[in-house]
């Protein structure tokens, strides 16, 4: 399974995500931002705090995506 290396904040709700193999993704979260602990994502000013934290993007306030599911995420586009 990959990792997060890298994590930038493209606009809100939009990841520029690097993996532990070298790929790239920037990936749309904003139709994944449900429940009680995704919703203060929805600030833009809170979702540029996204870091990388045990291989994965993770917030402040404990949400964090799978790394597999942001590899496979069926909405990011790859860059070279």
């Amino acid at each position: 399974m990959e990792k997060v290396v890298q994590v930038k904040v493209i606009r809100p709700y939009v990841l520029e995500v690097e993996f532990s193999d070298g790929k790239r993704r920037e990936i749309d979260l904003e139709d994944e931002l449900l429940g009680e602990v995704f919703e203060p994502l929805m600030d833009p000013v809170f979702f540029k705090t996204a870091m990388v934290e045990g291989g994965t993007v993770a917030w402040p306030n404990g949400a964090d995506f799978a790394p597999e599911f942001l590899y496979h995420h069926v909405r990011g586009a790859v860059k070279p």
